[in-house]
């Protein structure tokens, strides 16, 4: 089978580069699949560069995650069949045109998806759950601030909210981006190169729960915007992780400050966020209250291009590889 190996050297261009592979096998309660399209994410950016690398024994592949048919089934697994469509949240090997993953971090492909718009959801998607409504707590008729409004999984995040009866606040950088994020539903959709960001988010009344991709930069700007009660979900630090802050402040708003990474988590705990997801988000995507939003799709030899892309922060939504 092609995948795309990472050869060596930091910018896209230099590190990545196609090449063979044998064919993987299903081993006991796992199934290969015959990848059809691939999501593209920063974590893959991230061990491009040699700061975040895959889980132990599992495949030095980036892509975690995937879509297509089931190509083979190991031992003990029940509910697949071989030519089913599904999509799955893998630890990695998503670059290529086969993958093994654990038969219970698989999903059925929501009806009328197809393989690209399929494999936008499960990172994204199991992101968002597992941070904003299992790790934040998000309930109906509170309010979501969201950070990067406009990527992956700020779309999917806007949505999913606005599903659970939600009001999200969202910022990104730009009109044109603001004008995006209150296309998805956005009740108020702030640019953060041009708004005061405290200000407005004071005036829409606060918020119970922030999504924060950002880190450094805006932990202020958190800890002005959340009511008392409030929880500051952390999933990723683009302007730094390290944060000097008033703990004083925290106590007195009696705030939760929280965080996780999804990669690292035991299979166990996958298999059961694949449940929930599939019992909670599948019914909104059918429902059509959530669906994918692709910016950009590269043939699997373009990987380097959809890289650059992703590092040049000017998409919205997704970047997807076709395999």
């Amino acid at each position: 089978m092609r995948v795309i190996e990472i050869e060596g050297g930091a910018g896209p261009t230099e590190a990545l580069r196609i090449a063979e592979r044998a064919d993987p096998a299903a081993g006991p309660g796992q199934v290969v699949i015959r990848v059809r399209a691939a999501g593209v994410n920063r974590p893959d950016l991230l061990q491009r560069t040699g700061v975040y690398p895959p889980p132990p024994g599992a495949s030095d592949v980036m892509g975690l995650e995937v879509a297509g048919e089931i190509a083979q089934v190991g031992e003990g697994v029940t509910r697949w069949r071989i030519g089913d469509r599904v999509c799955a949240l893998l630890g990695s090997g998503g670059y290529a045109e086969q993958a093994v993953v654990d038969a219970r971090h698989v999903l059925p492909i929501p009806e009328g998806l197809d393989f690209i718009q399929a494999a936008a959801l499960p990172e994204t998607v199991f992101t968002v759950f597992a941070n904003v409504f299992e790790g934040g707590a998000l309930k109906a008729g509170e309010t979501l601030l969201i950070h990067g409004a406009t990527s992956g999984i700020g779309v999917t995040a806007i949505q999913m909210a606005k599903a659970a009866g939600a009001t999200v606040i969202a910022t990104s950088r730009g009109a044109d981006k603001a004008r995006a994020a209150a296309a998805l539903g956005a009740d108020v959709s702030l640019d953060a190169r041009t708004d005061d960001l405290a200000a407005d988010i004071k005036a829409a009344g606060g918020a119970d729960v922030v999504l924060d991709m950002v880190g450094r930069d805006y932990a202020d700007l958190n800890l002005q915007s959340l009511k008392a009660g409030g929880r500051w979900v952390v999933i990723a630090s683009l302007t730094g992780p390290k944060v000097e802050m008033d703990l004083q402040r925290i106590m007195v708003k009696r705030l939760t400050l929280t965080g996780s990474t999804l990669r690292s988590r035991p299979a166990d705990e996958k298999a059961r966020l694949t449940a929930a997801v599939e019992a909670t988000v599948w019914p909104w995507i059918a429902s059509g209250a959530v669906t994918p939003r692709i910016d950009a799709v590269y043939p699997l030899e373009q990987a380097a291009d959809a890289h650059a892309e992703l590092e040049a922060g000017g998409h919205i939504g997704k970047i997807m590889l076709r395999v």
